[in-house]
């Protein structure tokens, strides 16, 4: 059998590749649909894919914790608002508006710089091996009760004023 002039894909980097793509796809419906309904089940999407990253990335906690604030708590916060505030149910919104020239020419210097970086940075084959699951979340658990607490109030602040807004869209008003 002859040998192939590349190295075939293993199953995680195809597994990370269909991530990516629902990422990216989501992403995309997030910023392109006429529907704001259907751009908050683009952002589950996008979001649900930035989890499967961090679980690729071995970062189990991180992924579980992504799913479960940002798909469980803000994306069900945002399509009960959009749902709740019937006017803005079954208008569509335009996904263009006067600033998506200059929108799209950043965006696509930030993928030229980005990918520059990318490319320049000699990545290491091996990392080192990560420790046992219960030491990692130990020290995570440590962390936001020590030199992360400020920031770990603060994103609990904004769950609760997230949640207020959403009940103030959501009441009718007379």
């Amino acid at each position: 059998m002859p040998e192939l002039p590349f190295p075939l894909p293993t199953v995680q980097q195809v597994i990370f590749a269909m991530i990516a793509l629902l990422t990216v796809f989501g992403a995309l419906v997030v910023v392109l649909a006429p529907n704001l309904f259907h751009s908050a089940l683009g952002l589950v999407a996008a979001f649900f894919g930035a989890a499967g990253v961090y679980i690729i990335a071995e970062a189990e906690f991180v992924g579980v914790s992504q799913v479960l604030i940002y798909v469980g708590a803000i994306s069900t916060l945002i399509t009960f608002a959009i749902m709740l505030t019937r006017g803005m149910m079954f208008g569509a919104t335009s996904p263009r508006n006067r600033q998506w020239g200059t929108a799209a020419i950043i965006t696509a210097l930030t993928f030229i710089v980005l990918w520059a970086i990318v490319s320049s940075v000699p990545w290491p084959a091996v990392g080192e091996p990560i420790p046992e699951g219960h030491a990692i979340i130990a020290g995570l658990g440590r962390a936001f009760v020590n030199e992360y607490v400020i920031p770990f109030l603060l994103l609990a602040m904004l769950l609760l004023v997230a949640l207020a807004g959403a009940i103030v869209l959501a009441r009718d008003r007379k």
